[in-house]
Parts: C-alpha cells; sequence; structure tokens
C-alpha cells in the first residue's frame, strides 16, 4: 500500500476520495463524541464538571506522540530512498503534531489548575512533552532555514529521527519519576483504570483525532504535491517565445 502510494499521481487519485471520506468521519466522530463528552457522560466523583477536559486532553496528547512516529516513519523513508513525498508526509505531521502538543499543553494546564492547584509542574511527564513541543518547531524551522531542499530533507531527517527518543521518555516518565500525573490507565492492562461510563466518549474523540490527523495529512500532501507540479509546469525564465506564443 504504501509502495502504491509513493507515485503522485496515484496519491492524488488516492486523496480525491480518501480526503473526503476522512472529512465526513471526522465531523461526525466529533459531533457524536462531544455531545458524549458534554451532555452524557457524568461529572467526576474527585474532579466535577472539569473532567471534561480530559476528552480533549487526552486524545491530543497520544496523537502528538503519534504524529511524531509517523514523522518518525516518513523521516526514515526520506532518509533511505530520498523520496518527496515522504518529506511532504513528514512536513504534514509535523505541522499537526506541533498542534496537537500545543493543545495538550494548554488543556493538560487548565485540567492542572483545577485538579492538583497549579497551571505548571516540572514533572517527567509535562516537561518531556514540553521538549516535544520545541522538537517540531526545531524540525519545521530547519526546512525554512535551509534553502537547498536535499540538505534540509537530509537534516531534517536525521533530526527527526534522533528525537524519536523523547517519545518512550513521555510514555514511561510517569513510571519513572515521580510525577503529579497517575500512572496509564488506558494503554496498560493491568492500571487501576478509570470508571466505564468515560469509555465511549473517549473512544469516540480518539477516533475523531485519528480521522482529522488523517484528513489533514492527506489534504496537505495533496497541497504540496500539486504546488510541485504547477512549478514544473511553469516555463523557465531562459524560455524563447516565439512568434506563435505572441
Amino acid at each position: 500500500m504504501i509502495s502504491y502510494l509513493a507515485n503522485p499521481q496515484r496519491f492524488l487519485n488516492f486523496a480525491r476520495y480518501a480526503g473526503p471520506a476522512f472529512m465526513g468521519l471526522t465531523i461526525f466522530l466529533f459531533g457524536l463524541g462531544l455531545w458524549q463528552s458534554l451532555f452524557v457522560a457524568p461529572a467526576d466523583v474527585k474532579h466535577g464538571e472539569a473532567v471534561r477536559i480530559m476528552f480533549v486532553h487526552v486524545p491530543a496528547a497520544a496523537l502528538s506522540m503519534g504524529a511524531y512516529v509517523a514523522l518518525f516513519i516518513a523521516s526514515a523513508v526520506s532518509f533511505i530512498w530520498r523520496h518527496n513525498l515522504a518529506d511532504y508526509g513528514a512536513q504534514a505531521f509535523a505541522r499537526i503534531g506541533l498542534v496537537f502538543t500545543a493543545l495538550c499543553l494548554i488543556t493538560g494546564s487548565i485540567w492542572g489548575k483545577t485538579g492538583w492547584g497549579t497551571w505548571w509542574e516540572w514533572d517527567g511527564r509535562m516537561t518531556s512533552v514540553l521538549i516535544l513541543f520545541f522538537i517540531y518547531v526545531a524540525y519545521l524551522f530547519l526546512w525554512v532555514v535551509i534553502e537547498n531542499r536535499k540538505t534540509a530533507a537530509r537534516l531534517a531527517a536525521i533530526f527527526a529521527m534522533v528525537g524519536m527518543i523523547n517519545i518512550p521518555i513521555i510514555k514511561y516518565s510517569v513510571d519513572w519519576w515521580n510525577s503529579l500525573h497517575q500512572t496509564a490507565t488506558v494503554s496498560s492492562f493491568d492500571a487501576p483504570g478509570m470508571s466505564t461510563v468515560y469509555d465511549l466518549p473517549l473512544g469516540l474523540m480518539f477516533g475523531a483525532y485519528s480521522c482529522l490527523f488523517a484528513w489533514l495529512s492527506i489534504k496537505m500532501v495533496k497541497t504540496d504535491i500539486e504546488r510541485q507540479q504547477r512549478q514544473r509546469q511553469r516555463p523557465s525564465k531562459g524560455a524563447k517565445i516565439s512568434v506563435e506564443d505572441i
């Protein structure tokens, strides 16, 4: 599937149908998920109504890391095979991941203020997520400041692959260091878990975020391909103009 979509024209054909499909799923799941999260799910005994921040914060946190894993894979493909589509995908994943990470930090701070009485604490989880935010910024900055595209692609890919070390640090930071964050409640089988009444709205919001990620990624890569095609079709500055052209 990946090798099939590596062809720009085949990807555009795929995007023509997959883009609207993921857009529709995103709208549907967000509508249903927000309704469940805001009006159906009950208030929590400990956090009260503030627990509803979880339905925005937790999926954003998960997708901020998921986007970086996608960035790592695309960067590895770019580094090994030097494919333009991998570079387009990597940049799209980085842009979306940056927004998800910012949303995670903002909603986490709001939730922290209501639950812990502080906007920020330099514990392992919060600090490593902040580092992830700056890694995204630095990655995108490399594409801006390096004029030679091939050089930018190589250096950005190396930087992204090295930055992958931060993802397991984020994941296991609550187990390695003392933290205000509780240990895993969703991804760990032996975790104490949370009330099952939150499973449906949280699952719907996870699905909505995932479809949003897919939709925006497809849209951004499609835009980059079309822009490259337009640039190739432009006549060069040194092109001669014949009498017929006039």
